[in-house]
Parts: C-alpha cells; sequence; structure tokens
C-alpha cells in the first residue's frame, strides 16, 4: 500500500524537515520551508519512497577493459561557447545554465541552437516561459532561423518526452527546468521534489539516448542557482553568465565541467541583433582608460588558459568617520583588507584614517592571487596622488610579510602585454626563470612589495 508522507524542503537550498520551520537550518533564509507529499511504497517491509529511481541495469566490468576512446564533441560556430565547455558539446552531456533575470540566458541559448541547426543537427528548444509566437520574434531579431531547428512551448513533463520522442534531437534546450513539472509529483511546479524528480529524468534520458542536454537554472537573491547543491551535483556541466546591465558585455563562466576546465571564461558583447564574442577582450577592457591619473594600473590576469589585460582603479580619501570604509568590486575585499594592512606595516603608508576604494574596471572578477601587486600599486599611487606610467603592467602575489611571490604563466602574461603596444612589465623576480622575455619590451623583476612601489611611482 501506498502512504503519502508530508514533509517541509526549502526552496533556496533544498534541506529537508518533518515540520515546518521559520528559519531554514541549512542557509539561514527565513520562509522558506514550503509543504511538499511524498507517496512512500510498503515493499517487503521496506520503505521505499516513490518515484522509484530508474536506471539500465548493467554487468559491472572490470576498469581495464573499458574503453576510454575520445569522447566526441559537437562544435558550434560560437568560439566563445565551444572554449567554456572544454571544446564543444559533448553527446549526451547535462548542462545547467544560471544567470540573473535578463542577462541573456535565453539570447545565447537561441544563438548557440541556431548555429547547431545550421551545422545540421535536430534541436529541440521548449520554452516553459515564452510562447512559440514570442520565440520566433527574438529569432526573427537575432536571425536565428534554420529548418532543422523546433520550438515548442510546454511544462508538463509527459508531453515533453512525447515531442523529443517525435523529433529525436541531437540537442535539446529546456527553458527553464524550474517550469517544469512531473505529473506523478504532488508538489507545484519550482518545488525541490519537482526540480529533483524533473532534473534527474533528464540525465537519465541525456545518458541514454545521447542527447547534449542544456537546462537554464533559476537563480536566487544572492545570485546562485535556486536549490544549487540539488541541481549542481546532478549535471556534467556548470555555467554562470554574468555581467553588469548597464554594461554591453557578458561573462560566462564554468564553475563546473566533467569535460574541461574550469577556468575558462567566454566573453560576448550584447547588440542590438544578439550577442557577438569578443576576440580580443583586453582592448575591450582597456578602451577608456584614463592616462596620467592617480590610482590606475594595468595587470595582466589569467583566465584559464587566456591572459587578459584589466585596468585597476583606486582611490584612497580621507574619511569622516572613526571606522574606515574598505570596498571593492571585482576584487575579494578580504584580499584588499590584506594588501592594505601589507602597506600599512611593511610599507609605511598610514591608511588608517583613508577611506580605501578598488574596482576592476568594465565589471571583470578577479579572482586570483596575481592581482595583488597591482592592487598594492593602485592604492599607494592614490594614496600619494602619484600617476603610474601609462606603458606599464603589473602583475605579482603578495605575501604578508611584504615579499612579491611568483605567479604562473608569466611568459604568456608579458606576450599578451606586448601585443597590446605596452612598454615594461613590473613582475615577481621569481617568475623570470625558464623562458626568455621578448627584446621589445623592458622587464623589471621585484622581490618585495617595496621595489614594486619605487620601479611603478618614481
Amino acid at each position: 500500500m501506498a502512504k503519502v508522507k508530508i514533509k517541509f524542503a526549502c526552496t533556496e537550498c533544498g534541506t529537508e524537515s518533518p515540520k515546518w520551520l521559520g528559519k531554514c537550518p541549512g542557509c539561514g533564509e527565513w520562509n522558506t520551508m514550503v509543504e511538499e507529499k511524498e507517496t512512500v511504497v510498503k515493499t517487503a517491509g521496506v520503505g521505499l519512497s516513490a518515484p522509484m529511481s530508474r536506471g539500465t541495469k548493467e554487468k559491472p566490468r572490470s576498469i581495464i577493459d573499458i574503453n576510454t576512446g575520445q569522447e566526441p564533441r559537437i562544435e558550434s560556430s560560437i568560439g566563445e561557447l565551444n572554449r567554456v565547455l572544454g571544446g564543444g558539446v559533448v553527446p549526451g552531456s547535462l548542462i545547467l545554465v544560471g544567470g540573473d533575470p535578463g542577462i541573456g540566458k535565453s539570447t545565447l541559448l537561441l544563438q548557440a541552437s541556431h548555429a547547431l541547426a545550421s551545422a545540421g543537427l535536430k534541436v529541440l528548444y521548449i520554452s516553459g516561459e515564452e510562447s512559440v509566437r514570442q520565440t520566433k520574434l527574438r529569432a526573427d531579431r537575432l536571425g536565428a532561423l534554420a529548418e532543422s531547428l523546433y520550438v515548442l512551448c510546454e511544462t508538463n513533463m509527459e508531453h515533453i518526452n512525447e515531442a523529443i520522442e517525435s523529433v529525436g534531437p541531437d540537442f535539446l534546450v529546456i527553458d527553464s527546468i524550474q517550469t517544469v513539472y512531473d505529473p506523478g509529483v504532488q508538489s507545484a511546479p519550482g518545488s525541490v521534489a519537482q526540480v529533483r524528480e524533473c532534473t534527474a529524468h533528464f540525465m537519465r534520458k541525456s545518458k541514454i539516448d545521447g542527447i547534449a542536454t542544456v537546462l537554464v537554472g533559476h537563480v536566487t537573491k544572492e545570485g546562485a542557482i535556486a536549490g544549487p547543491r540539488l541541481l549542481e551535483h546532478m549535471v556534467d556541466c556548470v555555467l554562470y553568465f554574468e555581467g553588469e546591465r548597464h554594461h554591453s558585455y557578458r561573462l560566462l563562466r564554468a564553475v563546473k565541467n566533467r569535460f574541461g576546465s574550469t577556468n575558462e571564461i567566454g566573453i560576448f558583447e550584447m547588440g542590438e541583433d544578439g550577442l557577438r564574442e569578443v576576440a580580443n577582450p583586453s582592448e575591450l577592457f582597456l578602451s577608456e582608460r584614463p592616462l596620467g591619473v592617480s590610482g590606475s594600473t594595468v595587470v595582466a590576469s589569467m583566465e584559464g588558459t587566456r591572459p587578459v589585460l584589466v585596468e585597476l582603479q583606486a582611490l584612497v580619501a580621507p574619511t569622516h568617520f572613526p571606522s574606515p570604509r574598505r570596498m571593492s568590486t571585482g576584487f575579494d575585499h578580504h584580499r584588499m583588507a590584506l594588501i592594505i594592512a601589507v602597506l600599512e606595516k611593511r610599507i609605511g603608508l598610514f591608511l588608517q584614517t583613508q577611506d580605501a576604494y578598488l574596482n576592476a574596471a568594465g565589471g571583470v572578477r578577479l579572482d586570483e592571487p596575481a592581482v595583488d601587486l597591482a592592487a598594492a600599486v593602485a592604492l599607494a599611487s592614490s594614496f600619494k596622488d602619484a600617476p603610474t606610467k601609462p606603458d606599464d603592467v603589473i602583475f605579482g602575489e603578495v605575501g604578508l610579510t611584504g615579499e612579491v611571490r611568483a605567479v604562473s604563466r608569466a611568459e604568456q602574461r608579458v606576450k599578451e602585454a606586448q601585443k597590446l603596444g605596452f612598454k615594461r612589465v613590473i613582475l615577481p623576480e621569481k617568475s623570470l626563470k625558464g623562458w626568455k622575455p621578448p627584446d621589445d619590451i623592458k622587464i623589471v623583476g621585484v622581490n618585495t612589495v617595496a621595489e614594486a612601489l619605487r620601479a611603478a611611482l618614481e
């Protein structure tokens, strides 16, 4: 006999509880616990939650006998998307794409669907938020019309299965997974139970039939995908489409990828005709850089295998409050506080009465430690009101004792600076081992932050 069991699940993180709680014990959010019904089937004295897990019956094999042939890739005409995915879409993979509302997720996937359909593949684009006429209007604007691109507006899982069986697509897009519901699950669309069951169904479908599937996931107010641990553990690849609304370019970043690197980013520019690839992102980030202004430096950052030059701006001004403010955009504010402490203790800059602001121009986010030295130079430049040289590029990791540590891929960073016409690079002395610098660019190796400040500001 089947017994209906009542439980409560958090809509933010998926934490389950047998009773309602005002505050979620998992993520700490208030009023996020919603009621869900779970059917329990009693079989031979054992309670099994329905719907039961379904899969293929396969015998264990020795790991030596398993064929490890290279996974075939489906390459689209969008090079930035291929880069982030690790060389193209893997058949049978399950990809999750998240991002803020209106950032361009549907635009990117519709353009990718058109690119794959133009290459001769069957593509099925299922939208649960737009009608087929709205999707056609957007496709007309983007020029994304192809005969083998099929569009459907549906949220019922049973009807979606019928459409997949009738079309037999090679590439499937579900926009979005929170709108799809399974009639066999007694919960509202978008609930944790519905999202879990529908995602598991698409995972089985993609693995058995070899259909490359892309799921669009809504995000929470903190910017994370709704039910992040629930969805991210089930899929093969997680992509975040991010950017500022008042900026025209967007960044596609992989945070999980079973078939490629998680350090790659793809850069797009939003225009009237959709998203356009940015071939040289360094020129884009430096296009509006002011010259001869204090607090402005250029840092060579690595995004995966791609070197990117970004302008780092700092503003240090006297404060009128007992506690000075420390604010950063595109840079870890904890790392910023560490660098300010090093400048105070090791260099002697009195920043305790100064507000400090740090910004990575263009809205890009810089995470690697190689940005530390450029941030220290920018803060010192603004504090002393001494402009840096416009032809300098700076990178290096800063330690707590004021030393400058070596960073990886120094040669690629220097070559990118040389390609864009910069004349001098300030970098860690220990990063000069094992490669020969180009002849037409000056290399300044430093061991401490004090040496870097003398070279950059004097």
